[in-house]
């Protein structure tokens, strides 16, 4: 486990405290929401740039290939 420390300005700190802001779970919870939060804003990136240029269609053949390319590998990494 990492130990992070943090500076804060007096007044925050107090207030922080008292609103029980700095226990260990709290912060816990707060930067695992931050996280969620900002993959899913990556992902709303991701989606904007998708619909305003989609990809092409894969043709059936296409679709085909990359299905065997997959499953090749599957069978590489396990070594059959």
């Amino acid at each position: 486990m990492m130990t992070v420390q943090i500076a804060l300005p007096d007044a925050m700190a107090k207030e922080v405290t008292r609103a029980g802001l700095l226990a260990p779970e709290r912060i816990e919870n707060i930067l695992r929401e931050q996280l969620s939060a900002a993959r899913l804003e990556r992902l709303n990136q991701v989606r904007a740039q998708l619909a305003a240029d989609p990809l092409p269609p894969m043709t059936t053949q296409e679709i085909q290939a990359e299905i065997d390319a997959y499953r090749t590998e599957q069978r590489r990494a396990v070594g059959a």
